[in-house]
């Protein structure tokens, strides 16, 4: 038993070597998403730590193996919506991007269950969702986008 802890402490000490990229890309302010201050304020609270260059980056993201799957859950957010560079895509790709946000807001995925077991802060509530799904809605319209 004295050997297994010894080997066991010894393999955590060697992957905290294993160094994951905690930084946040600088980006122009221009690109990012405008929204009204009643959204923003809950994209920020609930979203920005994985789908913007916002990240706020706590200090158990620096231990591993939890550093390996934050960074991990950061950098795909990042791939799947960024709102730091919001202005760089298209419009087919913002309309896709406003649909899958009212379905994910629809179904309660996001934010990640595990994410909200440390940023309880940052659960959606009723009322926030519908703020976001209204303004999704909002905002497709204006690029001629029927909603239901």
């Amino acid at each position: 038993m004295k050997l297994y802890l010894i080997i066991m402490t010894a393999i955590f000490i060697l992957m905290q070597f294993i160094r994951v990229d905690r930084t946040n890309p600088s980006y122009d302010e221009s690109k990012e998403i405008k929204a009204p201050k009643e959204v923003a304020t809950i994209l920020s609270r609930s979203c920005y730590d994985c789908h913007s260059y916002k990240t706020k980056w706590p200090s158990y993201s620096s231990i591993a193996p939890l550093s390996w799957t934050i960074s991990d859950h950061v950098n795909t957010g990042r791939e799947i919506l960024n709102y730091s560079i919001w202005n760089d895509y298209d419009e087919d790709t913002k309309i896709k991007k406003f649909r899958r946000t009212i379905q994910t807001l629809n179904t309660s995925i996001m934010p990640l269950p595990s994410y909200l077991w440390m940023h309880s802060d940052a659960k959606l509530s009723k009322d926030d969702k519908k703020i976001l799904i209204d303004w999704s809605k909002k905002e497709l319209e204006k690029m001629g986008v029927k909603t239901f």
